[in-house]
């Protein structure tokens, strides 16, 4: 925290690159984005890690680009876009009066519980304690939202998503239907499409990219335990929308 720039931009800027270091899935970063929380930085600065996270990490750079190489710029859009989204968002989200209103009750809570004036006696005490806490609280939500998104891939045909993969504007609403549901881990999703980049269009395969690992069913699951439905509903629109704009570049530009 003392490295960091005292300005909020750059700040939020540096913090959207911790997924160059913490190369884990997005699953995994929901733990990361309340610990940020709880060792004292903002609501916001938790989001534009959360975010940034699943797309801005080695592991997602590499398996991206041996799936598309640099062809249509879905490796490039997808990296700026994700940083783009992950800071406005961030700076939308830090012109909140009251920050702490956009956490749940219960996590808010926690992280009254755990100011240095409520510190356990020792760090293993601790340490344990907060293992305890997240594993009951993350692991319900992670199995829930994973039988829901198993379910709904069983339900809806996938060719109806696939007959849909030409027209420049239902392509990218397929496709963010289609991430939405499928739920697929950040690091393997380019393989994943990578089938449907012959049928649809490049500026859909972006939208998946980027609206996948930031908004489905499991991680609306995991991020529920932390931040409230209010909060979350705003976040799922304005990464909707500004995917949505990104595909239809990316398509104009291809």
């Amino acid at each position: 925290m003392r490295w960091l720039p005292r300005n909020a931009v750059g700040r939020r800027a540096i913090i959207s690159m911790f997924g160059m270091f913490l190369p884990v899935c997005e699953c995994g970063n929901v733990p990361l984005a309340r610990g940020l929380v709880r060792r004292g930085f903002s609501v916001p600065e938790s989001m534009t890690f959360l975010i940034a996270a699943p797309i801005l990490n080695p592991v997602v750079i590499i398996t991206t680009h041996q799936a598309f190489g640099f062809d249509d710029g879905i490796l490039i859009a997808r990296l700026i876009g994700g940083f783009l989204i992950a800071n406005l968002i961030g700076w939308i989200f830090s012109k909140h009066p009251d920050p702490e209103t956009l956490l749940t009750e219960r996590f808010a809570e926690q992280c009254r519980i755990d100011d240095p004036a409520h510190e356990h006696p020792t760090k293993w005490q601790q340490t344990l304690d907060l293992f305890v806490r997240e594993t009951s609280i993350l692991m319900p939500a992670l199995v829930i939202g994973a039988l829901v998104a198993g379910g709904i891939q069983v339900i809806v045909p996938r060719e109806i998503l696939v007959a849909l993969g030409s027209h420049p504007l239902w392509s990218i609403v397929a496709m963010m239907v289609l991430a939405f549901i499928i739920s697929v881990c950040s690091n393997v999703d380019s393989f994943f499409i990578l089938p449907f980049a012959a049928t649809f269009l490049p500026g859909s395969i972006v939208t998946f990219l980027v609206f996948g690992p930031i908004i489905d069913v499991k991680m609306l699951a995991l991020m529920r335990t932390t931040y409230s439905t209010q909060t979350l509903i705003q976040v799922t629109t304005i990464v909707g929308l500004l995917a949505a704009a990104l595909g239809m570049v990316v398509n104009y530009v291809a």
